[in-house]
């Protein structure tokens, strides 16, 4: 079952018009790096940017959608995972362990899910500002299945309408520097860093 999940219709467009006056200029100083209450996802990234981003994971918010996802964690399924759509001053989206393997075909990246089923939406009252971590869904708000998506800056036209699994609460400087993808590509990216190995931290 092939679907374009996030920005495959108007709210693509609609991003990028409100973010055009968004600059990155929250500092990643500004980012908390204290630990959350967890439980914590813990991404390597490799490629030309190399380092460790830590998200807390909003257990209370969407636990559905966090138990999912730290299954596939705990499976390996997102080692290797590329950020296959990544638009400056937007977000950087990864998490496609079907068709966004490193190293392989990655013309389908972020068309495919995992073996596991879809999810319900857990929408709720939470804010997507820079750092946070929604689900990637096509146009159902049912759909979210492996892929996520980390803000460079806020998207108040995301709230209430993705849901919210977490925040980076470590290493925004490492999601800042992943390898930008083309904007008139829909973000893909040629070359992507990717998801050298993913862990959970209790």
């Amino acid at each position: 079952m092939l679907r374009d999940r996030f920005f495959a219709a108007g709210l693509f467009g609609v991003g990028l018009a409100v973010l055009g006056g968004f600059a990155l200029s929250q500092s990643a100083a500004a980012q908390d790096a204290t630990d959350g209450p967890g439980p914590n996802l813990v991404i390597e990234v490799a490629g030309s940017t190399t380092g460790t981003i830590v998200i807390d994971l909003a257990q209370d918010l969407a636990p559905g959608h966090v138990a999912q996802v730290t299954e596939l964690a705990r499976e390996g399924a997102y080692d290797g995972v590329v950020f296959h759509r990544v638009i400056d001053g937007f977000m950087a989206q990864t998490g496609d362990v079907e068709f966004g393997r490193q190293g392989g075909d990655l013309s389908m990246a972020g068309m495919g899910g995992s073996a596991r089923p879809d999810l319900a939406a857990e929408f709720s009252d939470a804010t997507f500002d820079r750092g946070v971590v929604g689900m990637a869904r096509s146009m159902d708000p049912n759909s979210a299945n492996s892929q996520f998506f980390i803000m460079f800056a806020p998207a108040p036209h995301l709230d209430g309408q993705y849901t919210v699994l977490g925040r980076v609460i470590s290493g925004m400087e490492v999601v800042d520097a992943i390898k930008k993808g083309d904007q008139a590509a829909n973000g893909a990216v040629d070359g992507p860093d990717y998801m050298a190995k993913v862990t959970v931290a209790e």
